[in-house]
Parts: structure tokens; sequence; C-alpha cells
């Protein structure tokens, strides 16, 4: 929660800063996103396997929020895009490393009975930062009269006590497995032990993520209808207010419901948050968008992870997590690069109708998905 009050600060304004400050184009946006989410995509897949090898999550987990800790006092400072897209560059990097091994942290934590609960709970703090963030954001642009380097050294705070809590307050369980045993045998062909429905998760998890990009078009869209430069954080505000009240209700009711069902009606909605967010002429329309966008946020980020946790072997877990981020972050630098170019050349609606066009295809690869029913009644 802390960390994403401190990236949410952040990312709520940079893309502003990088638009207004630094005189960046939509499209240079887009690939910078793009890059930086491939970086950690990369990352990701290889410190989940560490995690595995090692039989050790938390020291990769510090490590990562360490690494974006320290970027956070870069971004004030920056007077060119490559000073921005450096440390952004590296911010991700620190994320890709904690990554997977602390989705695995979670799923070595919680009971299996709880664990739609505990991935829903996970996903709802995290919103719940990224909630306080802009708030935050807000406050200090009307406070300090829109300069948006002072409010940017404000995220300096949050970051470093997250990573002081994870250091004292996080006890890491022995592990499932022996990691001795596992460091004998762990090669590039384990990943043939990974079964086909696992994979069809990546998949699915591929095709909805370019369906909805970086979060930075829907900062750049309600500059785009007009609302104040002090206010665009409020985007990021709303979103996540839906996102932090239904993650864990949406989380909870996987360990009882099919969570492919609860998926699609996900996408469902983010076609509806694309729709509107295409047709916005007002800042109004667009912060209706941005909620329906929160809302699907909840109905699918945290059942992801449930059901990558519940089809990756216990042996395997990080590496599941690893590869299936890692997937999901190439789909995540092409979807935003194809976002830039949309908005650059046919304007922003063209970028969230594609969007749209990609969630129902989502849908229907879900629709290929066959959960298997657990002995306490929850879909996989």
């Amino acid at each position: 929660m802390f960390m994403d009050i401190s990236s949410e600060l952040v990312h709520s304004l940079l893309p502003i800063f990088m638009a207004t400050a630094l005189g960046t184009s939509i499209a240079t946006i887009g690939i910078i996103e793009g890059f930086a989410e491939g970086a950690a995509a990369i990352t990701k897949a290889f410190s989940g396997a560490i995690s595995d090898y090692c039989g050790k999550r938390k020291v990769l987990a510090v490590a990562g929020y360490t690494l974006s800790t320290i970027t956070k006092p870069i971004f004030p400072i920056a007077t060119t895009i490559g000073w921005v897209f450096g440390a952004r560059f590296v911010d991700r990097i620190g994320k890709g490393i904690r990554g997977a091994p602390r989705d695995a942290l979670v799923a070595d934590l919680a009971p299996l009975q709880l664990r739609g609960a505990a991935y829903g709970l996970r996903q709802s703090l995290d919103s719940i930062g990224a909630f306080i963030g802009p708030l935050m954001a807000v406050i200090f642009m009307i406070w300090f009269t829109n300069n948006i380097r002072a409010v940017l050294w404000v995220a300096v705070v949050p970051a470093v006590i997250a990573v002081f809590l994870l250091i004292i307050a996080v006890r890491e369980p022995e592990a499932p497995y022996r990691a001795a045993d596992l460091r004998n045998r762990l090669t590039l062909n384990d990943t043939k032990r990974l079964p086909m429905k696992y994979w069809l998760i990546v998949l699915i998890g591929a095709v909805f993520t370019l369906a909805r990009f970086s979060e930075a078009f829907l900062i750049l869209r309600a500059q785009d209808v007009g609302l104040r430069i002090a206010y665009v954080p409020m985007i990021m505000i709303v979103m996540n207010i839906f996102y932090a009240i239904f993650a864990y209700p949406a989380g909870a009711a996987a360990d009882r419901l099919s969570a492919r069902t609860l998926l699609v009606f996900g996408l469902a909605i983010l076609v509806v948050a694309d729709v509107i967010l295409a047709v916005a002429v007002s800042s109004w329309i667009t912060f209706a968008g941005a909620a329906f966008w929160g809302l699907h946020m909840a109905f699918t980020q945290g059942l992801l992870s449930k059901l990558v946790a519940d089809t990756a072997p216990a042996d395997l877990r990080g590496t599941g997590f690893g590869v299936f981020n890692l997937v999901s972050g190439v789909a995540l630098f092409l979807a935003s690069i194809i976002a830039g170019l949309l908005w650059t050349a046919f304007g922003a609606s063209a970028t969230f109708i594609a969007g749209a066009l990609f969630a129902i295809l989502a849908a229907m690869g879900l629709l290929l998905y066959r959960p298997k029913t657990r002995s306490y009644k929850a879909g996989a």
C-alpha cells in the first residue's frame, strides 16, 4: 500500500509532466511506458525462477522495493526526457524483481481455501494506496501552486516506509518444497511441467493486457477533455475508489464461485469503460469511464493471480508467476506503443475503441477455459 502511494503519486503526474514541462509527444510517452513495462516483465520472469531455485522470496522482494525507492528522487530533478526514461526504466526493473516473488509469497502464506480472498485483499490494499497517492498529488499540487517537481519529492517518504515495513514486519514461511532438491533439477525444461490450463491463463492474461494498456492514457484523456492540470490526478482517485471497494469482495467470491465467470464480467465492464472513454467530451464523462475502469480491475487482477497460483505446481509457483508476468508485460509493452500511435494518428477515441475490441477477444478466450472445482467449492 505504501509503495503504491508513492508510485501512484508519481504516475498520476508523470504523463502531464512529460507532456507539458518536457514537451514530450503522446507517441513518445506510449513508447516510454511500453519499454518500462517490458523491462519489468522480463525481470519478473527471472526473479520468479530465482525465488523457486533459492526457496527464498522475501530477499528479492526487499531488493525490488529498495531499487524502486532509489529512483523516486530522480523524477523531480529530471531536466530531459532521458532522465525520466532512465528513472522509469529502473523503477520498473525494481517492480519486476519484486513482483513474482511477492505474488508467490502471498500464495505461500495464505491457506488454500482463502487464496482468492488473500489476493483480493492485496489488490484492495494496492488500490487504497493508489487512491491515496493521487489524492496527495491533488492536495500538494494546490498547496504548491502546480509546482509538479515539488510534489514529486513527496513520493520519496511513503516509498521508504514501504521498504522499512517489509524488512521488519514480514516473516517468510518455510518453503513448501526442499529448495536443495529443486536446485538439483531446475532447468528451463521444467516449464514443461506447467499444465495446459496454466498456459491458457497466460494467453488470456496477455490478450487481456492488450485491452487495458497503460493507465497513463487515462490521465492524458482527462487532460484532453479539459480538466485543469491540478485536478488531473482525480481521475486515478475515482478509478481506485472503485478498485479498492470491490477488489476484496471479488477475490473472496472467487473462492466460492467460478473465477472464469467473474473474469468475463470484469472484461464486459472494461468494454463499457473503453466505450465511455472513447466518446467522452467532458471531464464528468471521463470520471465515469475511470470508475468503470477501476471496477473492471477489481474483478480481474486478483483473480488472474489466483488462477496462476491454482494451476502452477507449488515448487514452480515463482516461475509460473514470472512467466505469466513476462508474457503480460510484453503485451503491455505492445499495448502502450499501439495506444500511443493510435492516439497520435487517429485521436483518443481510436485508442479506447481498440482496447474494447481486445477485451472482447479476451472474453472469447475465457470461454475455452474450464475451471476445476475444488473440494471447498472454489472455482479455479
